[in-house]
């Protein structure tokens, strides 16, 4: 398996990610769009993170904007979100070749992004989601989003990977499976995520097993929900979910929070399974 690092907002530049990724011997770098120097002018300025990655041999993925809302009902921020993606793909294609040089060729390069749940009405006996209510609206912002992103992509390896976030809704499962019905997507699975909403997307997430193609490890707790914690610091059966991604030849973002949390992380996975070492 291939370990990486997310965008840690303690260092305030990439090369102070990258130095940190190559000293701990990690992979690649998961370029998160919610900070405001990897939004998709940041991202445009190849040349500067290939250099980066050049002198510390490391390779990127790409994490969009959580708030990333393909089917909002208004038709002018739906396609500011689809042109943020086709920018987001043009930069993933220019990045490949560090993916060639530095990763597995033959794994997918992943950009990961959420299901947004859009807004609720509530009533005086319960909340309606408004996706739910116009669930065909919804399905019709899927099916324009799907089809552009099978034509942005194009024959390149590049891969959009859904995450599980706290628990998918019903109207989000349909629309993730005719998602899945293309080859450009796959599953992340964020196994802190799951861990601190009771486990509920296992089921659906085994359901579609063969999809898994990234993995957000980090540990949580329950009781009370928690997430990105340092492993060993929480209640996941480590080994078994790392089984899982290794069984999917999955790529692994150490997704802690913080630099010290990164660090126990690595030494915990060095301690527990050899991995990852430090490149020569």
């Amino acid at each position: 398996m291939q370990f990486g690092m997310p965008t840690l907002i303690e260092n305030r530049t990439l090369e102070e990610n990258a130095a940190l990724c190559g000293e701990l011997g990690l992979r690649f770098i998961e370029l998160n769009m919610n900070f405001p120097e990897y939004q998709v002018d940041g991202l445009g300025q190849t040349d500067e993170l290939i250099r980066i990655a050049e002198r510390y041999r490391l390779y990127y993925t790409i994490h969009l904007d959580e708030n990333l809302n393909i089917a909002d009902f208004n038709p002018l921020v739906t396609e500011a979100y689809l042109e943020t993606v086709r920018r987001t793909i043009l930069a993933a294609k220019a990045l490949l070749p560090l993916r060639d040089r530095y990763g597995d060729p033959g794994r997918p390069l992943t950009l990961n992004m959420h299901m947004h749940h859009g807004i609720f009405i509530t009533l005086p006996d319960r909340k309606v989601q408004m996706y739910e209510r116009d669930f065909e609206t919804y399905m019709k912002s899927f099916a324009a989003f799907r089809s552009l992103c099978e034509e942005w992509i194009g024959d390149s390896g590049i891969m959009m990977a859904v995450e599980n976030t706290d628990g998918f809704r019903d109207y989000e499962k349909k629309a993730v499976e005719y998602l899945l019905q293309s080859p450009k997507f796959g599953l992340t699975w964020d196994i802190g995520h799951s861990k601190a909403v009771g486990e509920k997307d296992v089921p659906f997430l085994m359901e579609h097993r063969e999809r898994l193609i990234h993995f957000h490890i980090h540990d949580g707790t329950e009781t009370p929900p928690g997430n990105h914690l340092a492993l060993g610091d929480g209640e996941i059966d480590l080994k078994d979910r790392l089984r899982i991604a290794e069984s999917r030849q999955a790529r692994c973002v150490l997704e802690t929070k913080t630099v010290q949390a990164l660090k126990q992380s690595v030494q915990w996975l060095r301690n527990n399974l050899g991995v990852p070492a430090v490149p020569g």
